[in-house]
Order: C-alpha cells, then structure tokens, then sequence
C-alpha cells in the first residue's frame, strides 16, 4: 500500500470538502446561501492549487492560487450577489422536488466516480485516483445540479462548479497546468460570468422570471387573430361585378310608375 505524504493527504483533506460543498450546493434552497457555498468551494480550489505548488515547488501555482482565489472566491460570487439584488432574488428560496432521491443519485455518482478509477489500483496510485475520483464526482454533482435546478442562476451555480471539479483534477493529477492555459481558463470563466447576467435580464425582460421551466412551457399561437378585413378574417360583403353598389329593385308604385 503506498504511503501518502502529508501535504497529499491535506490535498485529498481539501478536495474531499470541496465534494461536500458539492452536496450542500445541491441540496441547498436559499440561492444567497447557495452562493456563499460556491465561494466556499473556490476557496478550497485555491487551497488545494497552493498545497499542489508546496509539493511540487511549482513557483507558477503560487500566482494560479492567487488568481483562483480572487476569481472563483471572490469575484464571481460578488458577481452572482449583485445579480441577485437587482433581480429581487435575494430572499429567492427553490425547493427540490424529490430532495432524498437527488442525494441518493448524488451518492451513487460518487461511488460510480470512484469505480471509474477503479484500475489505477492496479498501478499503486492511490493519490491519483482518489483526487480523479473525487474531482469527477464533483463535476457529476455539478451536471446533476444543472438537470434539478429550475432557477437559473442555481443552474450557473451547478455549471461553475463543475469547473471547479475540473480545475481541481488539472492541477492536483497533473501537478499543475502551464500558466497560459490557467490565464486562458480564469478569461473564458469570467467572460462566461457576463454572459450569463446579460442572458439573465434578458430572460426577466421577456418572461418576467428566471424560472426555465416556465421557458418549456412556452408555446407558439399557430393562428393568432386577425383584424377585420384581413385576409383570412372576417371579409365585408360581397360586391356585385361591374363595381359600385347596386340599388334596390323598385317596387310597383314608386318612382318608376312616374
């Protein structure tokens, strides 16, 4: 059996709250709270870069810590926070449906995590596999709050932290990414960001909520009404050929016994 070294078994420690952060983003109904989970998570991303950097003695993952802390822990979170305020979302509170089976097929995912990794057993590499495994269940957990969640900033929350899951699988499997793709990484994440507030108050301009199950039920009117004397709607009647109005016919007695 191999042996972990200290500053592996804090990385494992690390990422293992991570996953439970994970579970509390999933099972979690107020989205401000939601919010600082997802903050919480970034923190422990960041913690997780720098132990990595301790280990190796990768000077490079001191600035890739840094900048995931101000990005994932604080930036993006403050982010969501003032979204929330100016879509009246702050005291917004979504219940799970089915909570109990939700967590259930978030458990079975994690144990299906860890059995996808299973064969590097084989190659004693216990820390590899553990931090692959627990790194995929996050991602899963992430893809799993995205299909739950109706809310859509509960979603964004769902999609960033699957990012997370594979920010931490890149730095702790692979002792680090190279610091152009870690720059490349935090603009994508943070352009990502301001999309999505421009799609949010998109979204409350048209429907007048942030509930996407409220987009599925949209439909199209096939036959919307038409005016009066449109084609296709009520027509004026008739005109006899030759143009003009014709005139009643005159009756016996009239004006044309005159």
């Amino acid at each position: 059996m191999t042996q972990l070294s200290l500053l592996q078994q804090i990385v494992l420690l690390l990422a293992a709250l991570a996953l439970f952060l994970s579970f509390v983003l999933l099972a979690q109904a107020r989205l401000v709270a939601a919010i600082h989970a997802f903050a919480w998570q970034g923190v422990l991303v960041a913690a997780v870069t720098l132990v990595v950097g301790l280990a190796g003695s990768a000077h490079h993952l001191y600035f890739s810590a840094g900048l995931t802390l101000a990005l994932k822990g604080l930036l993006i979170p403050w982010m969501l926070h003032r979204l929330a305020r100016r879509l009246e979302l702050s005291r917004h509170t979504e219940l799970l449906s089915h909570p109990a089976l939700v967590i259930m097929a978030a458990v079975l995912l994690v144990i299906f995590s860890y059995w996808l990794v299973e064969p590097m057993v084989a190659q004693e590499l216990a820390f590899t596999r553990n931090i692959i495994a627990v790194s995929l269940a996050v991602v899963l957990i992430g893809l799993l709050m995205m299909v739950f969640r109706q809310q859509a900033v509960a979603q964004v929350l769902g999609f960033m932290s699957m990012e997370n899951g594979l920010f931490l699988a890149a730095v702790s499997a692979t002792a680090g990414m190279p610091l152009v793709v870690e720059l490349g990484v935090a603009f994508d994440v943070l352009v990502a960001m301001v999309l999505f507030g421009v799609f949010f108050f998109q979204i409350r301009e048209s429907i007048d909520s942030l509930n996407v199950d409220r987009l599925n039920r949209l439909t199209e009117v096939e036959n919307p009404p038409q005016p009066p004397f449109s084609k296709g709607g009520s027509q004026s009647p008739s005109l006899p050929k030759g143009g003009g109005s014709k005139s009643p016919p005159l009756q016996k007695g009239g004006w044309g016994d005159l």
